[in-house]
């Protein structure tokens, strides 16, 4: 018997491999001819060898392993094998003269299933070797069973969250189609939160609020702002120019009645799941409604609809405040031609401190050309035009 495989199987042979690992040639036979009718039988007559053979293909589904050996004893080769990824879950039998109780709780304690003692009873081999390739075979198709869920798990909340997403653009395009609003709006105002939030997210002032998933629950609740338009009456939320003082303060109860509705949603879901836990499922929908509520409120506190100043206005609505009113200025209106991009930064820019955050602002500056690209990209294509509120327009 030398180093090299004591008998090698078709590769498709379906037959379990063993590894046998001891430096007597007369051991290696005779485990070897007593395992190669049932098993593809692989040998080494050293540690190093051992440690080649069971990192090659066809990798070991046992070793059967001998402690005492020359330079590189059993335990070492256990603790080399275990303290590599592509072997670690081999199981691994020691073969041995050694009786005593000792030696054998060190080499179940680093890592061995069993022990074989030395002399060979045939039928004891046999019996332990099918046990722990059994245990072996059921582990791995519990470890096949638990991959497949996972991969299912992550297939189905994948494909719930392109629902939710979808939802969420199908009611927020309803807003937006009463509106006669393209749903493009949606989709930049969208991509420019987005943008201002990546700029954000690693500024001081900002990283509580942006931190751990919060800037993506906002940029996926961004398209909900405008929900509350489908709470205003035809007669204001379609006419043509601008609206009197009396029709502008029913417009401006829009966001109110965003916020309101998707805050009474939530408190509903929650009612009907009977479970106060369920609340976390909501949170970009809290999101959502925050944004809905809050996206007119200034900076200098004289937006609506409560007047909020400076930080108690949400992040997300300021966010969302700037990305709303740049759409508006940039892109044609009923009563009005788009704003050269020029003008459309001047007028934001005039606003900084009063209308918006001054940081927001700042960072809107420093991603200049990001904004101009989205809107270049997702321009209108069609000359219709919406009415937007009043507020965000120049001349009121």
């Amino acid at each position: 018997m030398t180093g090299h495989d004591v008998h090698e199987l078709p590769a498709d042979s379906g037959r379990q491999t063993i590894l046998i690992v001891d430096d007597a040639p007369e051991n290696l036979m005779l485990l070897g001819e007593l395992l190669q009718s049932e098993y593809r039988v692989r040998a080494a007559n050293s540690g190093a060898r051992a440690l080649r053979v069971a990192g090659s293909e066809p990798r070991p589904d046992l070793v059967l392993l001998d402690v005492m050996m020359p330079e590189m004893d059993g335990y070492e080769v256990i603790q080399r094998l275990k303290a590599q990824e592509q072997t670690r879950d081999i199981p691994v039998i020691f073969i041995t003269a050694m009786t005593a109780v000792a030696d054998e709780e060190k080499g179940l304690g680093l890592g061995a299933v069993d022990y074989i003692t030395k002399p060979f009873s045939p039928a004891i081999v046999l019996a332990r070797v099918r046990a722990q390739l059994e245990l072996k075979t059921a582990r791995d198709r519990l470890s096949n069973q638990n991959q497949w869920l996972e991969h299912e798990v992550a297939r189905r909340m994948q494909e719930n969250a392109r629902i939710r997403d979808l939802s969420v653009q199908a009611l927020a395009c309803l807003a937006e189609v009463r509106d006669k609003e393209t749903g493009l709006h949606i989709v930049r105002t969208q991509s420019y939160v987005e943008i201002l939030g990546r700029k954000l997210e690693t500024h001081p002032r900002f990283v509580p609020a942006l931190a751990d998933g919060r800037l993506q629950e906002i940029i996926r609740a961004a398209p909900l702002h405008d929900i509350g338009k489908i709470g205003i009456p035809d007669a204001i939320l379609l006419k043509p120019g601008n609206l009197t003082d009396e029709e502008f303060e029913v417009m401006k109860t829009h966001s109110a009645i965003g916020g309101e509705a998707i805050h009474n949603a939530i408190e509903q879901a929650v009612m009907s799941a009977g479970d106060e836990h369920a609340r976390e499922a909501f949170d970009f929908l809290n999101v959502a409604s925050e944004i809905a509520y809050y996206h007119h409120e200034k900076w200098d506190g004289s937006g609506y609809p409560d007047g909020l100043k400076g930080d108690d206005i949400p992040v997300s609505a300021r966010l969302m405040a700037l990305a709303d009113v740049f759409d508006a200025l940039s892109c044609s209106r009923v009563y009005k031609e788009p704003y050269s991009m020029e003008e459309t930064f001047r007028i934001i820019l005039e606003g900084r401190g009063t209308h918006f955050d001054p940081d927001v602002v700042d960072a809107f500056t420093a991603c200049r050309e990001e904004f101009i690209a989205v809107a270049k990209e997702l321009a209108d294509k069609e000359s219709e035009a919406g009415h937007c509120v009043p507020s965000l327009c120049p001349s009121k």
